[in-house]
């Protein structure tokens, strides 16, 4: 059963700080090296996207992972590629730094050269098929389910699935809670993972409730079956689910 802090709506700003506090207190060893937290010190650009997209319900509440070292670690926004987060969302902000920074992978916020091949196909995408953030942010709503992003001391990320099962557990137990909350936020009729993992945890932290939980295929450039045409996968496993356009 997920933690017991989502018994009311809570604002978007309330589930940030209470799930950041709550993760920052974890630990987590070998192989991981270094842990970076963007609801800290990149809260500023996850702010500046709860403010211009997170407010009121919405019909899809779309679940990714945690953070990858090159889209939310440098931009504070869920698949955070720098130039769809800049250019297409219109969103700019401060970026600081990880508690403890590894040397090669360096978080330099809005400067980041670096793209984030999944957040180029989700919000290319989102850009095709809405034309502009503001339609595209009526319908759906894109979060993470981990709000971590791990790296190795080789700088290789290590994805939350992939940490030992009593470290899992803790994270887990956290991160059900914030989804179950963020739920309770956005009134979303569909709940959908992005990739397995997440629909796998979807179904955990919202068992029992009224809502429809799926899965879209990721679009990590790993995925052979995302390289063959991302797009209309996607489109094709959301209409099935019932999300027309």
């Amino acid at each position: 059963m997920p933690l017991l802090w989502y018994t009311r709506a809570m604002a978007m700003g309330e589930i940030t700080e209470r799930l950041s506090r709550q993760a920052a207190g974890l630990t987590f060893g070998p192989p991981v090296a270094y842990v970076y937290n963007p609801l800290e010190y990149a809260q500023a650009g996850w702010d500046a996207y709860v403010t211009a997209f997170g407010n009121g319900p919405r019909e899809v509440l779309l679940v990714g992972m945690n953070p990858g070292p090159f889209g939310m670690a440098q931009t504070g926004v869920p698949f955070g590629d720098v130039p769809s987060v800049r250019d297409w969302m219109g969103l700019r902000a401060d970026i600081g730094k990880p508690r403890e920074e590894h040397l090669r992978r360096p978080v330099e916020g809005f400067a980041c050269q670096r793209r984030e091949v999944s957040g180029q196909r989700l919000w290319g995408w989102a850009a095709k098929r809405f034309g502009t953030a503001l339609r595209f942010f009526e319908r759906f709503f894109v979060t993470n389910y981990c709000p971590l992003c791990f790296l190795e001391a080789s700088g290789r990320n290590r994805t939350p699935d992939k940490l030992p099962a009593l470290e899992r557990t803790r994270l887990f137990k956290i991160c059900d809670g914030a989804l179950a909350a963020q739920a309770d936020h956005f009134h979303p009729k569909y709940v959908i993972g992005i990739g397995a993992f997440a629909e796998t945890r979807i179904r955990s932290a919202l068992d029992g409730r009224d809502v429809r939980i799926g899965r879209i295929l990721h679009p990590s450039p790993a995925s052979p079956a995302a390289n063959r045409g991302w797009d209309t996968a996607v489109e094709a496993a959301l209409e099935e689910m019932g999300v027309h356009f």
